[in-house]
């Protein structure tokens, strides 16, 4: 679900939302509802560089692609800004130092958008990296031992993610009437196999891997460590008609912007379909268009 399709609402900000700007934002008085910081940098060359927050991957490969084959042509420059926790990136655009970011798929645009009263847009999905689950220990599903460590993530909309694929495995049952999307450990219903569920941030769940039996790991941290998530998990997450799909974000009035949407399209290109598919020939990032 796009802005396009669903309207906008204006919210109030957030001490939560905003980092290094005046009094008058943290009160929640609306600041960011017209957007008063310019869209991207003007060059001597006529292009306009536009500061986009990402993951390092895929979307900073992604953007960097575009920036070096295609970007000029459409009379832009990028300066990719990477991040590594995923709590960054909507504050920094918030508080304008960012004309977009590129990380987040809609369960986590809405919890933060929602949680911490954040005044902002999103075009349509560009990708999805599968969720996948890992083992440094085990080579199949059958070889999880009972009473297993297995990490999950520790926000909400990508513990519940974790929670549903296991679900859709047979290894866990949920709670009956709980939305997938927004379950926790604590709406696991049935744990025939005794899995003590270890919660911790995605990156975490990378680094120590070889600390339990094994690990959900999103698609971006999976591929940072080399691990492919259709080639070296034990299951892996469907990405067919997914919602969790990533796409551009943007501050709440800026989404009509002219060099914003030219980034759009051309993050909706051939070209970059063509690049995904290339890439990622295993399916470890799956174009969304």
């Amino acid at each position: 679900m796009a802005f396009a399709h669903s309207g906008r609402t204006l919210r109030l900000s957030t001490a939560a939302a905003v980092v290094g700007v005046s009094a008058l934002a943290l009160t929640g008085c609306g600041l960011f509802a017209d957007d008063e910081f310019p869209i991207g940098t003007e060059n001597e060359d006529g292009t306009t560089t536009l500061t986009v927050g990402v993951s390092p991957v895929p979307q900073g490969d992604i953007l960097r692609f575009i920036d070096e084959e295609l970007a000029a042509d459409a009379g832009l420059a990028l300066d990719v800004v990477e991040y590594q926790d995923y709590t960054e990136p909507n504050p920094a655009l918030v508080a304008g130092e960012l004309d977009a970011n590129y990380f987040q798929h809609q369960p986590w645009f809405e919890s933060e958008v929602e949680g911490q009263g954040y005044e902002l847009a999103h075009y349509e999905g560009v990708h999805v990296e599968p969720f996948a689950l890992f083992s440094e220990r085990h080579d199949t599903l059958e070889e999880l031992p009972e009473g297993g460590q297995i990490g999950v993530n520790n926000d909400p909309s990508n513990q519940g993610r974790a929670l549903a694929m296991l679900a859709d495995a047979d290894l866990i049952e949920l709670a009956e009437g709980v939305d997938p999307a927004e379950a926790t450990i604590n709406d696991v219903a049935e744990n025939p196999h005794d899995f003590e569920f270890i919660e911790a941030d995605a990156a975490s769940l990378a680094r120590t891997l070889d600390d339990v039996d094994a690990s959900v790991i999103n698609g971006n941290n999976a591929l940072e460590i080399g691990l492919s998530p259709t080639q070296d998990s034990l299951l892996v997450e469907d990405p067919e008609g997914s919602p969790y799909a990533n796409f551009l974000a943007v501050r709440e009035g800026t989404e009509d912007d002219e060099n914003l949407q030219k980034l759009d399209e051309l993050l909706h290109s051939d070209d970059v379909r063509d690049y995904i598919e290339e890439t990622w020939p295993d399916g470890e990032v799956a174009p969304a268009f």
